[in-house]
């Protein structure tokens, strides 16, 4: 075992595609949305994300309003069956085996994204990762709200909130390895020791192309 940490991004780096798209198609599949233009005004804000010009606060408040009449309880139990049905089978096997390989190796991981946490901590469960970094969104009496709380893991907010994990977990400081596909993640991997880049965007790429960092190509 080494003292590396090794941070993994989510979204078109451990699985094809995006998490929080998949449970923005679940809820109109599920009748949990009224809204006729949500997928499209989801897919608009993806796009921006894209090129690293999304509003975080503005995605939040659109995808998690759906949720408003559920209680935290249901919206749990919802995504545990989900992540089942829906992540799971999307997982890169090249993520998967270097997962085993890792936890076989008792080495440290961790998930950071920007999707929601209440999405990214059963996905990590299920992948076998320990801990788990997203989005938090307030919860009120019970219901989760559409309303960020603190400060998000977006872009240098993913700096801010791994620093913030490391000073709550002094034995975890060590060597960071990060594997991304976003030109979001640029912060974080110039604070990395070691940066693997999954299917990197083209942004990223042209970066990465700067500072040498590997590229894999991950496919199903």
């Amino acid at each position: 075992m080494t003292d590396t940490l090794y941070l993994f991004d989510l979204d078109n780096t451990l699985i094809e595609g995006d998490s929080s798209t998949y449970w923005s198609e679940y809820l109109v599949r599920e009748g949990l949305v009224n809204d006729a233009g949500y997928l499209q005004q989801e897919a608009q804000l993806m796009a921006d994300y894209a090129v690293g010009k999304m509003d975080i606060h503005a995605y939040v408040a659109l995808t998690l309003a759906p949720l408003a009449a559920m209680t935290k309880e249901e919206v749990d139990r919802r995504v545990t069956q989900w992540v089942t049905d829906t992540i799971m089978p999307r997982v890169y096997p090249q993520a998967r085996d270097l997962i085993q390989t890792l936890r076989a190796e008792q080495q440290q991981m961790m998930i950071i994204s920007a999707s929601v946490s209440l999405l990214v901590k059963p996905i990590a469960r299920a992948l076998g990762i320990d801990h788990a970094t997203g989005v938090d969104v307030r919860i009120d009496d019970g219901y989760y709200s559409n309303v960020i709380s603190g400060t998000p893991s977006y872009q240098q907010g993913k700096v801010t909130r791994l620093k913030a994990w490391l000073a709550m977990h002094p034995q975890r400081n060590g060597r960071m390895a990060f594997y991304t596909d976003s030109i979001n993640d640029l912060p974080l991997c110039l604070v990395a020791d070691e940066v693997v880049l999954v299917n990197p965007c083209p942004q990223l790429q042209a970066q990465g192309e700067i500072h040498q960092w590997p590229v894999v190509n991950w496919a199903r």
